[in-house]
C-alpha cells in the first residue's frame, strides 16, 4: 500500500495504524529526498502525540535499517555494541569501548550527535584534531579488526533515513518518542551487523525518560524489538538525576575519559556504570560466564593500560594524534573564559536539576538549537559537585569554560539555579536501577 507523504502523516495524526508498506515507502522517501523536512517534522510530531504499535515500531525500524547497506563481519571475536539513551555527563563509549575490546570483543559503536539536552559522543570525537568520525566503510571495518573497536558517526551508507530524521527531531520537540527512539537507536545497530547490544536507559530529572516508568517502558521496548530482529540485547536502567561524570561538554568530556582510561580520575558513579554495561557485554558475548568475572577482565583491562592502548590505537588510526592519553592539553580546544561557579551559600548539594545543566552547555554554545548549528567543542562545565557534596566557598559548584564574560556569566546563573542546597541530602539513589532482558 503506497500512501502520499501528506496522507500517511494524516492517518497517523487520527490514530490510525499504519500499513508496514507504506511506513516503507514514506522512509524510501525520506532517503531519496522526496519527502520534505516539513513533512518528516510532522510525522515524528504525529508519531509522538499518537504513538506506534509494536508491528509499525518493528516496520519503522526495518524500513530505516534497510535505508542503507547493512554490515556483515568475519570476525575471531563477537560484535558487539552499548548505546545510551542520552544524558549529562554521558562519556562512556569512549572508554568502555576500548576496555571491551582489550577482553576480546569487538565494537563497532555507531554513535550520534547531541539530541535537545543531552551531548553527543561524536560532537565529543569532533574536537579531537584529525580525527575521522565519518570514516568510509573500508576503513571502518579496517580500524574494528585492527584496534579492536572504531567510534565513528553513520556513513552515508549506513540508515541514512535516521540521519535525517535524528537531525528534525532534535529542533522539533520529538525526542523524547519512545517509538522514534526504538527506531533510531536499533537501525543504526542492526545497520552496523552486531551480534549482541547492551542498552543503557537514563531515568531521572537529566533523562529524556524522566520517570522510572518511563524508561522501564523504552527499556523494554527496546529489548523486545531488537530481539524480535535477531539483535540478543539486554537494558540497564541508570540514573540521571545527576550528571554522571563531573564534567559537561566536549572537549572536556574527551579530558575526563582520557583521565578515567590513563588512571588519573576514576570516579565512583561513572566507574559503576562503565564496568556494569561493560559485563552485560563481555556475557552476552560469550566472553565471560558471568558478570563478576566480566568485571574482574574489565578492572584488569584498566589497571594494566591495554584499555588506553587500545584507544590509542584508534584514534591514531582514525586520524587523531597518537599521543592524546599521554598529551590531552597539547591537542584540546580550551575556551579563553574558565571562572568557579559558587552556591549563594555553604551547605550540601541536596538536588541537581541536571537537564538544566545541560541546557547550560548549549547556552554556551557547546549544543545545537537548529540542525546546521556549529558546536563550539571548547565550552563547557567541569567540577560539577554531586549530590550530598559539601559546597562553599573553598568548594564551588562547577567550573565553567565559556567563550566570552557575558557568556560565562549566564551559564553561572543557570548553574546556581539548577543546584539546591540545605543542610542534608536526601539519600542517594543506586547508579544502577535496574535490568531489562
Amino acid at each position: 500500500m503506497t500512501l502520499l507523504p501528506q496522507e500517511l502523516i494524516r492517518l497517523k495524526r487520527d490514530g490510525h495504524a499504519l500499513p508496514p508498506e507504506a511506513i516503507e515507502a514514506f522512509i524510501a522517501g525520506l532517503t531519496e529526498d522526496r519527502v520534505t523536512e516539513g513533512q518528516a517534522a510532522a510525522f515524528a510530531m504525529a508519531v509522538f502525540f499518537r504513538g506506534l504499535s509494536l508491528p509499525e515500531r518493528v516496520a519503522l525500524t526495518r524500513a530505516m535499517t534497510r535505508s542503507g547497506t547493512v554490515l556483515t563481519w568475519d570476525l575471531p571475536g563477537p560484535v558487539l555494541d552499548k548505546h545510551s539513551t542520552g544524558g549529562v555527563g554521558d562519556t562512556v563509549s569512549l572508554p568502555l569501548a576500548p576496555m571491551v575490546a582489550a577482553c576480546g570483543g569487538y565494537v563497532p559503536m555507531i554513535s550520534g550527535r547531541g539530541l535537545g539536552h543531552t551531548g553527543g559522543t561524536l560532537d565529543k570525537l569532533d574536537s579531537v584534531p584529525g580525527y575521522t568520525t565519518a570514516p568510509d566503510l573500508d576503513l571502518f571495518r579496517c580500524v574494528t579488526r585492527e584496534a579492536g573497536c572504531a567510534v565513528i558517526g553513520q556513513t552515508p551508507d549506513l540508515a541514512p533515513a535516521d540521519r535525517r530524521l535524528y537531525a528534525i527531531r532534535d529542533v522539533t520537540g520529538t525526542v523524547e518518542s519512545l517509538d522514534l527512539i526504538t527506531a533510531s537507536i536499533l537501525s543504526k545497530k542492526l545497520a552496523a551487523g552486531l551480534q549482541g547490544l547492551v542498552m543503557d536507559v537514563k531515568a531521572g530529572s537529566g533523562a529524556f525518560m524522566a520517570r522510572t516508568e518511563e524508561a522501564r517502558g523504552l527499556a523494554e521496548s527496546l529489548v523486545t524489538v531488537a530481539n524480535g530482529a535477531g539483535l540478543p540485547t539486554r537494558a540497564l536502567l541508570t540514573d540521571m538525576d545527576q550528571p554522571l561524570a563531573s564534567a559537561a561538554g566536549n572537549a572536556v568530556e574527551v579530558a575526563y575519559a582520557l583521565d578515567y582510561l590513563a588512571g588519573r580520575r576514576r570516579e565512583p558513579r561513572f566507574h559503576a556504570v562503565t564496568l556494569a554495561l561493560g559485563a552485560e557485554m563481555l556475557v552476552l558475548g560469550g566472553l565471560s560466564p558471568d558478570t563478576i568475572e566480566a568485571t574482574a577482565r574489565l578492572e584488569e583491562a584498566l589497571t594494566s593500560g591495554r584499555a588506553a592502548e587500545v584507544f590509542a590505537r584508534m584514534t591514531a588510526a582514525l586520524g587523531g594524534p597518537a599521543d592524546l592519553i599521554e598529551h590531552p592539553e597539547r591537542h584540546l580546544p580550551r575556551a579563553p573564559v574558565i571562572r568557579p561557579v559558587h552556591a549563594p551559600e555553604a551547605g550540601r548539594v541536596t538536588s541537581i536539576a541536571t537537564r538544566d545543566v545541560g541546557v547550560a552547555v548549549i547556552g554556551l554554545g557547546g549544543g545545537r538549537t537548529r540542525p546546521q548549528d556549529a558546536i563550539d567543542h571548547a565550552v563547557g562545565l567541569t567540577g560539577l559537585a554531586g549530590v550530598g557534596d559539601e559546597v562553599g566557598p573553598e568548594r564551588p559548584l562547577a567550573w565553567v569554560h565559556a567563550r566570552s564574560e557575558a557568556e560565562a556569566a549566564r551559564a553561572e546563573a543557570a548553574i546556581v539555579a539548577a543546584y539546591s542546597i540545605g543542610g542534608h541530602a536526601a539519600a542517594e539513589r543506586q547508579v544502577i536501577l535496574e535490568r531489562v532482558g
